[in-house]
């Protein structure tokens, strides 16, 4: 189908197609921008583009594509940088240059290069959609091939292919292929879903210990500027017991992401000793491109990352910031006219976020393998607000908070949770798991630590008024001790060794903080002065 253009506002176009459907994938004019039906009405359809419409004129033709905005899924996706469309940025610069310019689809995977192919059925074998078929070797991982559709194999490929060529072919001549596309707004299919149980080890002690996350499960990052998110999720992506991570840069500057993408291509595996980037796959949206685009990145990102969840393997989706993307929604409501709610943006603000944040989980997926998705957001309030709309929606969603506070950042603690107003949901699940494998005592030291905290936040009220030297010395040993616990234990150097402390070590290290206060309290009842008891322990 082929229509004109009627209106142009900025990236929303006017056409008098008829036949289109909501979200559905189409070409606008003679430069076929990419565009998705966002609205549709009696005698006309509107149009967001993804691109920018700089040089569109009326009457130029709109043709429809009969399809939804879609990615492809297939071998050849990790290690790779994509826009939110999922062009290949290296791709992209040599057909345009360093400048991302209008221009046709490219598609996000290799057609030329050769893949060896290990089938896993037999010729006559019945397969279900979803069944693993076989497998290629993507760097040190198993890409493994899914069947599209129900039947019995005919035929099927054992050795070097090409994406365009089938591997599988069943009776009635339906064929399978190395990848397919799959619509970015729908959730990939799955058995069953799980409750999240078990830890997902970030190697930070304030999240690992404090506020433990769950693999499977979601969590955000608020903070305003240089609170140190773009740091945090950088070092939760090298260390985070994950098998492969999906970072997706959200409308940030382009300075930024520059030096964030080199930074992940010179970081070294800690786990392998190889590349970070062999096991990454990066969706690059910088705050200057089509605001279209930005919003539908995440969307791109998190299909890739439930793609290999299908796998049997464990994702994490870092996404920095989930603020950007609110604020592109905001613009398309905008530009559409729709009825504004709080601070301007769309009255379903909350439940698009809620649904994004459903995709997450662990699954049995229909291959019968146990995958999970975990999400890691971060978020940017303007001026550091944490009652915004966006950050208060993340809230009612997410699993766990880890509130950053400005002034922890200031003083270069890092990370910089503010453990008052920062909590997990997962706590109790994952306590059983550290108690029954790590240290039985794991529990009882956390209450310890957060009573030590609690009792420091108290007393430092007191000590404002009649100093260090005005306070008894059991209140001076918590002082002492608090510290130690903020400064020893807290806090962590990203450019250290002790840039990831295993739960085994974050264990020894407060056991030994809370043994130093309990022993020193038994001194003080001993009748021992503090000072005296502190000259002996260095």
């Amino acid at each position: 189908m082929t229509g004109k253009i009627k209106g142009i506002s900025g990236p929303t176009v006017s056409v008098d197609l008829k036949g289109l459907k909501l979200y559905e994938k189409v070409c606008v004019g003679h430069s076929m921008l990419t565009g998705e039906v966002v609205r549709i009405e009696q005698d006309r359809a509107v149009i967001q583009t993804y691109e920018d419409t700089k040089g569109l004129s009326i009457n130029e033709p709109v043709k429809a594509t009969g399809t939804p905005l879609t990615v492809r899924l297939g071998p050849g996706l990790l290690s790779e940088m994509f826009d939110g469309l999922q062009r290949p940025l290296s791709r992209l610069r040599e057909e345009t240059g360093p400048f991302i310019k209008a221009s046709k689809d490219i598609c996000a995977l290799d057609y030329q290069r050769r893949w060896r192919f290990h089938p896993l059925k037999d010729k006559g074998a019945e397969i279900k959609s979803g069944e693993i078929i076989g497998y290629v070797e993507e760097g040190r991982f198993r890409h493994f091939i899914m069947g599209s559709n129900n039947g019995r194999v005919s035929s099927i490929a054992d050795g070097d292919f090409t994406l365009n060529e089938p591997l599988v072919e069943l009776e009635g001549g339906s064929k399978i292929f190395g990848c397919y596309e799959w619509s970015v707004r729908i959730p990939r299919p799955c058995k069953k879903k799980f409750s999240p149980s078990e830890p997902l080890i970030t190697g930070q002690r304030a999240m690992d210990f404090l506020f433990p996350l769950a693999r499977g499960g979601t969590a955000v990052l608020p903070g305003g500027f240089g609170t140190g998110k773009t740091i945090l999720e950088q070092s939760i992506a090298k260390f985070a017991g994950i098998d492969i991570v999906v970072y997706v840069g959200c409308g940030e500057r382009g300075n930024e992401m520059a030096e964030l993408i080199e930074d992940f291509a010179t970081l070294t595996d800690p786990w392998t000793g190889k590349r970070l980037m062999e096991r990454m796959i990066l969706v690059v949206n910088t705050s200057n491109m089509p605001v279209a685009a930005r919003e539908s990145s995440i969307y791109t990102a998190v299909t890739m990352a439930e793609y290999y969840g299908d796998m049997g393997y464990h994702v994490l989706l870092l996404a920095d910031s989930i603020s950007r993307w609110a604020e592109a929604l905001r613009e398309i409501s905008s530009s559409l006219e729709e009825m504004p709610g709080e601070e301007g943006y769309p009255t379903y603000l909350a439940s698009r976020l809620s649904n994004f944040f459903e995709r997450a989980g662990v699954v049995e997926t229909l291959s019968g393998k146990t995958g999970s998705l975990s999400m890691i957001l971060s978020v940017s309030p303007p001026g550091g607000d944490f009652t915004e709309p966006v950050t208060q929606a993340c809230l009612r969603s997410a699993g766990a908070s880890l509130m950053l506070d400005a002034s922890l950042a200031h003083k270069r603690h890092f990370p910089a949770i503010n453990w008052f107003q920062s909590y997990s949901l997962y706590e109790k699940a994952i306590s059983r798991h550290f108690i029954a494998r790590i240290s039985k005592k794991w529990d009882e030291l956390r209450q310890r630590c957060k009573e030590i905290l609690q009792r420091e936040s108290a007393l430092k009220e007191i000590a404002g008024i009649v100093g260090m030297e005005g306070l008894q010395d059991s209140d001076r040993l918590l002082m002492h001790a608090a510290e130690k616990v903020r400064m020893e234990f807290l806090c962590q150097n990203a450019y250290t060794e002790d840039a990831f402390s295993p739960p085994e070590k974050t264990v020894l290290k407060i056991e030994e903080i809370v043994e130093f206060y309990d022993n020193v309290q038994r001194m003080l009842k001993e009748g021992m002065p503090l000072d005296e008891i502190l000259k002996m322990q260095e």
